[in-house]
């Protein structure tokens, strides 16, 4: 029975490491003032409603391109919508001029490297490329 409790145990660390390494993330740059952002600040900026941090630094997101499997799952943890209707959503709104959608990267490594060298932007990373020029500001639920 303590065999078998021992192994159960280690299989569920094994899940919640190998999970953890393979979430999203929300990170700005180490340079950015901000320490953390709620899950609704972050729906804000992403969707266009604020262009602005809490403390008034202009905010920039940054996104990945269509069809990654990083962008579909940001959106479907974030606001629970397909790329598709993203993609909408943000015509509409571009059409009427009220806000335009964030800029697309085509890599992460390009993503990185615009994270790290502006205080404006903030975008969404796995756990495990964070290192010591990033700050998670929000992390999903599990």
């Amino acid at each position: 029975m303590r065999q078998c409790m021992i192994h159960l145990i280690t299989f569920f660390l094994f899940v919640s490491c190998s999970y953890s390494a393979h979430a999203l993330v929300v990170v700005v740059g180490k340079n950015n003032p901000v320490e953390a952002l709620s899950k609704t600040q972050v729906i804000d900026i992403y969707m266009g409603r604020y262009n602005t941090f809490p403390n008034g630094v202009v905010a920039r997101p940054l996104d990945r391109v269509a069809g990654s499997d990083a962008k579909q799952k940001f959106y479907r943890l974030l606001v629970n919508k397909s790329e598709e209707k993203i993609n909408a959503y943000w015509a509409r709104l571009l059409f009427s001029g009220r806000a335009s959608p964030p800029s697309s990267y085509a890599t992460n490594d390009e993503m990185l490297d615009e994270l790290r060298s502006s205080k404006q932007t903030i975008g969404y990373v796995l756990e495990s490329e964070v290192d010591d020029s990033l700050k998670v500001v929000y992390r999903f639920e599990k």
